[in-house]
Formats: structure tokens, sequence, C-alpha cells
């Protein structure tokens, strides 16, 4: 099995998940549609996304979980924009984000992300601290 980094393997997720989403789209949004990766919007109950999104919530106490989707999906790709991170995912992982809805790859331990690797990538792997090939 082939052993890589813990950043090699987001690396190569990323990578992949860029191919699914495009500049209208999350991968919030894209993982709901989809049911790929970790499920974005889809994974958390109505309360729950309107607890992760207050601020958007608190202006809009009646805003339906469809519209609160595609308001959060317009946010998370406004933040990607301003921070130029690749993906909601990279956004959210970063300590100084101003509004954390996940943890984004933080989110993830090792086997969970070796698990998406195999899913999304196609490759069994094993993540460790240094990457080499084991035959």
């Amino acid at each position: 099995m082939k052993r890589i980094t813990r950043t090699e393997a987001i690396d190569a997720i990323r990578a992949k998940l860029l191919t699914f989403v495009d500049d209208g789209h999350s991968m919030c949004q894209v993982a709901a549609q989809r049911g790929v990766f970790c499920g974005g919007f889809s994974q958390y109950t109505t309360r729950e996304l309107r607890q992760r999104y207050d601020w958007i919530v608190r202006n809009r106490p009646w805003v339906k979980r469809a519209e609160l989707e595609d308001l959060a999906d317009r946010w998370q790709l406004a933040r990607q924009c301003v921070l130029g991170t690749p993906l909601a995912c990279d956004t959210q992982a970063r300590d100084r984000e101003q509004h954390h809805t996940c943890r984004g790859w933080n989110d993830f331990t090792d086997e969970r992300l070796a698990e998406f690797h195999r899913e999304i990538v196609g490759e069994e792997i094993e993540i460790s601290c240094l990457s080499s090939t084991v035959t």
C-alpha cells in the first residue's frame, strides 16, 4: 500500500474535488448535491445549518433551508474569492477565518482522509508522517 503524508493526501483530494466545482458552486453545495465527500450542507439538519450560518439567519429569520443553502453557497464562494483559497475546505481550515461553519480539512482524521482518497481519487493509501511506497 502506498504511504503518503496528510498534506499529499489533501492535495490529491483537492485536485479531484476541483474538477467537481465551478465559479458558481462551492464544494459545500456540490458535496450535498452529489452525496460525496463530507456531504456538504446536507450533513446538517436544518437547525444545525441555521446555527452554522447564524449571521445570515439573524438578518433573515424566516429563511427556508433551500434559500439558506443558496446564500451559504454564495457566501462560501465569496470567502474563497477574498482569501484566494481554492475550496471552502481550505477557507474553513484557516485559523483566522471570521465565520467557521466547519473546520475544513481539520475536521477529518487521517483515517477519514484515507477513505476520501480511496473514494474520490480511486487509490488505496495510508497516511503517515513520511511518504514512501510499501511493497
